[in-house]
């Protein structure tokens, strides 16, 4: 397979993918069909490599761009298009209350946490549907327990959270101080003040 045909058998099946696609999944569907892969320099591997970087400086003009997330490579419709397409699947675009975003924020910057860490740093009693809505759309998971009494659970999030706000990693996360809120930024101004140096 030349380097002509590959890129276009990983942009058919990227387009045809409902999921982010690895490398490993993208070089185990091409052996399916075409048998041996090469070794060395040609590995097939390091040919998706170079075809995933070819494929991700799309013209502007074009209206999806290849995005790389925690799970692998898939393509996302520019942001500026998302009303037309809400519009064609009779979808309204999906509302969060502020409580929900608030933990949501605390569980991404802070994890592990427990209720208790959010309570206190929100400084209000978190609502367990919150949690469950969260854990229902595969944003936070219990990673364990933490060793005080009553072992409380320990929540953090995800891969799927990490695809759906298009990161590799927590790394890429802005900075908490940008974008949590003012009462969240006091409950955790108040949290450090309390705890020992």
């Amino acid at each position: 397979m030349n380097d002509q045909e590959l890129r276009e058998v990983v942009d058919a099946m990227l387009l045809s993918a409902g999921e982010p696609l690895g490398i490993e999944q993208l070089r185990r569907a091409i052996v399916d069909v075409v048998g041996a892969e090469e070794d060395g320099e040609n590995s097939l591997p390091a040919r998706i490599k170079h075809v995933l970087a070819q494929l991700a400086e799309v013209p502007p003009s074009r209206p999806v761009q290849l995005k790389q997330t925690a799970a692998g490579y898939r393509y996302v419709t520019r942001t500026e298009f998302a009303p037309y397409i809400s519009s064609l699947r009779g979808q309204q675009p999906a509302t969060y209350s502020r409580a929900t975003l608030e933990t949501l924020a605390i569980i991404a910057w802070k994890q592990p946490v427990t209720r208790g860490d959010i309570e206190q740093i929100r400084g209000v009693r978190l609502n367990t549907s919150i949690l469950r809505s969260l854990a229902d759309r595969d944003w936070i998971r219990i990673t364990g327990q933490r060793d005080t009494p009553g072992r409380p659970s320990l929540y953090a999030t995800t891969r799927a959270f990490l695809d759906y706000f298009g990161l590799q990693s927590l790394d890429e996360l802005p900075k908490s101080e940008e974008l949590v809120t003012e009462k969240v930024q006091e409950g955790l101004l108040a949290q450090k003040m309390k705890s020992p140096q």
